[in-house]
């Protein structure tokens, strides 16, 4: 467990303890103590020491990411507290997210943004036109997505914040480019802030010499979040791989003997799927129960492209819905998507997946499907799509990625039920495109 701020040290005293200590403080005080993040922060948010070029924080969602990289900015700008007089300020900072909306809604005008977090007199100014912030000691903020990598060739800068790089889908070419503009002043350094997952180019910026990681847990920062979404997430993702890497934050290794591989899918992914698609399918794995215990129906949108390659487009799957609830989720993607058929496997459910299909969605397209091989034989042939290149995740889909990577076929293992229907849209959709014959020679 993380040591506790004196904040949080201060806010447990007797409140006729802590009402003498506050009354002691000047209003002039007691205002800058509001704005002093090294007061309010645990001890493992604030920066470490050392002469390191990267501070990389890998840590679980609600951890606190967005505001250590917001207070590690705004103490350039700033000086390290605003208790301490200090010049500190970096002439040119860059943010970078994964879009530009992910840089203004998270990382300027968000909770713990840039614009939030500021003391009134140092509130830095937004000019998205020109997509900077410009601070009144004159430091500027330029933004950037790293969903165009080249942005950020030729800019050059003293200090950069980058925020969810694990999501970046171009990480290791927009990384390179940041790092190559950090060439102004004597010390530059850049602060990475990310739920970690396992990408091979994460895992040699952190074993970097010039980098310093930072982990947490989610529940470190259990005293900022609600009791009732922190029993949530303990409940849907304690002891599971997802849990490890979202909650934990954790870089969760590939399972030995698994079908797929983290790399394999990160080599098939792309931002966006061409259009149009010539067929668009959505498989349903219905459970056979319902009920926080009952297993998930696994609901997976994709499409086919004129080459032929198979485009994965959502995981839309649920957990715990009666029959009627997973059917309007089936029905909404279908419609969202604009699908040709849905395919429903009906080996436990049999008529009555088609008849509360209908009930949601009377008119559209269905097919049943029965499994007459067992799941690892119907996985390998779709597996080995992947491994030539012909299935891409236009996205990142963690819950699936998580069946796909853990998945050996071995009887002690959950059904996996993204993975499922996953295997039924690609197995229609390249088949139809294919042929069996070509599936065979694989």
């Amino acid at each position: 467990m993380s040591p506790e701020s004196p904040a949080l040290r201060l806010a447990r005293l007797p409140a006729a303890r802590r009402e003498r200590w506050l009354g002691r403080l000047t209003p002039r005080v007691a205002h800058r103590l509001l704005h002093d993040w090294r007061f309010w922060a645990r001890p493992g948010q604030l920066p470490p020491p050392g002469d390191w070029f990267c501070w990389l924080v890998l840590a679980g969602r609600g951890f606190g990411k967005t505001r250590m990289g917001a207070e590690w900015v705004r103490g350039l700008v700033e000086g390290p507290s605003p208790l301490i007089a200090g010049d500190g300020a970096a002439a040119r900072i860059a943010l970078v997210g994964e879009t530009f909306a992910d840089v203004r809604d998270v990382m300027i005008e968000g909770e713990s943004g840039l614009r939030a977090i500021a003391p009134s007199r140092w509130r830095p100014r937004f000019e998205p036109s020109r997509r900077r912030l410009v601070w009144p000691n004159g430091a500027q903020a330029f933004l950037y997505a790293a969903v165009d990598p080249d942005q950020l060739r030729g800019p050059q800068h003293h200090a950069g914040w980058a925020d969810e790089i694990a999501k970046w889908h171009d990480g290791a070419r927009a990384w390179s480019n940041l790092v190559l503009g950090l060439r102004l002043g004597t010390r530059p350094r850049v602060v990475a802030t990310t739920t970690p997952r396992p990408l091979k180019w994460l895992r040699r910026l952190a074993a970097e010499p010039t980098t310093v990681t930072t982990s947490g847990r989610t529940m470190d920062n259990r005293a900022n979040l609600a009791p009732q979404f922190l029993a949530e997430v303990e409940r849907l993702f304690a002891g599971t791989r997802l849990g490890l890497q979202e909650l934990e934050g954790r870089i969760i290794e590939d399972v030995a003997g698994a079908l797929w591989t983290r790399e394999m899918i990160e080599a098939c992914r792309v931002t966006a799927p061409p259009a149009p698609l010539e067929r668009v399918l959505v498989a349903v794995d219905p459970p056979a129960s319902h009920g926080e215990s009952a297993d998930a129906c696994g609901i997976i949108v994709a499409g086919r492209d004129a080459a032929g390659s198979v485009f994965v487009l959502e995981d839309a799957s649920c957990q715990g819905l009666r029959p009627l609830g997973w059917a309007r989720r089936v029905a909404a993607a279908y419609e969202r998507h604009d699908a040709d058929r849905v395919l429903g496997e009906v080996n436990n459910g049999g008529d009555m997946v088609e008849a509360v299909l209908r009930q949601a969605a009377p008119a559209l397209s269905y097919r049943a499907v029965r499994a007459s091989r067992g799941k690892i034989a119907r996985a390998e042939p779709v597996a080995a799509l992947y491994e030539r290149g012909l299935v891409h995740h236009a996205g990142i889909f963690a819950a699936l990625e998580d069946e796909m990577c853990s998945y050996t076929g071995s009887n002690a293992e959950a059904s996996p039920d993204r993975l499922d229907a996953l295997v039924w849209a690609v197995s229609d959709l390249a088949l139809g495109r294919l042929g069996r014959p070509s599936l065979r020679r694989l």
